[in-house]
């Protein structure tokens, strides 16, 4: 890989030049990766700690926590550290790194939200088959495939991507080693890679859209079919965050990712990133989470015992 390349390290333009947007952007980055930190760790500890959150859904929520404090952390410090000290520089290995490390996390995400929604529909349509559907076996192989696909589909595309030559400009037009950012810095032919960029994408989001799209069809009729009382309501609150945070989520990766490089705006493309990279693991533990009364109940009761 080392041999096809000219390029030792790249310059990471960041979201902007301006020095007067440099403080407001580094204390809003500081402040959301803080919020990220606490939501997603505390969460994983939570349900670590209370023995009442021991079941398939909160297992499935304590994943989904820390793949969005891993895919935020191989995003958000370098970015801080960009704006603080001004140091854009990234090594070639460290930027293949940051890539691989974001394009795995980001890939299990894509599954856990399928996983999620595979579950409420068992929970919602299936209520007195659940625990033999959704059993220990059955969440450890759901979860291990999710990892397992993530960590085959960031190495398909790093090879594909580090593969190429670099040989001329070594500026990334973004703030992180995205892989449309950092392929379109190729001076080799790059139709092939990004060829299974977007063919592996598609495959990728729509396979788990199309679980996601059937599962809440049969959650939908079963909720219509359902008299108005709590479980009508429970059903139709969760559904209703999960459905949220995946409509954010989609909506980013599909505009981002599912266009050739060469149709890209890379100053469209940052802000949307900034969503999906940053704001959206901020708003999971809340979106999912907090507002789950199971969750709140245990948080108190940590706090009470800590007094």
């Amino acid at each position: 890989m080392g041999n096809k390349t000219k390029v030792t390290e790249f310059v990471l333009l960041g979201l902007t030049n301006d020095p007067d947007l440099q403080v407001p952007l580094f204390v809003t980055f500081l402040i959301i990766y803080m919020v990220t930190l606490a939501g997603n760790l505390g969460m994983v500890l939570l349900i670590l700690l209370d023995s009442r959150l021991h079941t398939p859904m909160y297992f499935f929520l304590g994943n989904l926590s820390l793949v969005d404090f891993c895919y935020s952390s191989a995003v958000t410090p370098k970015v801080m550290a960009g704006i603080f000290m001004g140091d854009r520089v990234i090594s070639y290995h460290a930027c293949a790194a940051q890539m691989f490390v974001f394009t795995t996390f980001i890939t299990v995400e894509n599954y856990l939200l399928a996983v999620m929604a595979y579950d409420r529909y068992a929970a919602v349509c299936k209520p007195l088959h659940y625990t033999t559907t959704v059993t220990t076996s059955v969440c450890l192989c759901l979860i291990t495939g999710s990892y397992a696909i993530g960590f085959l589909n960031a190495s398909i595309h790093i090879g594909d991507t580090f593969s190429l030559s670099f040989c001329a400009s070594n500026v990334v037009h973004h703030f992180f080693c995205d892989i449309p950012a950092v392929m379109v810095l190729s001076c080799s032919d790059r139709l092939v890679a990004e060829l299974v960029l977007v063919y592996l994408g598609i495959f990728h989001i729509f396979f788990a859209l199309l679980i996601i799209w059937v599962s809440y069809i049969f959650i939908f009729i079963t909720i219509c079919k359902m008299h108005a009382g709590a479980g009508h309501r429970k059903a139709m609150s969760t559904c209703a965050s999960h459905f949220t945070a995946v409509s954010i989520f989609y909506g980013t990766i599909i505009f981002m990712y599912l266009q050739p490089s060469s149709s890209h705006s890379m100053d469209t493309d940052k802000i949307s990133s900034v969503f999906y990279s940053m704001v959206i693991p901020m708003l999971n533990p809340v979106v999912y989470s907090l507002r789950n009364k199971e969750v709140k109940s245990a948080f108190t009761k940590i706090i009470l015992n800590a007094k």
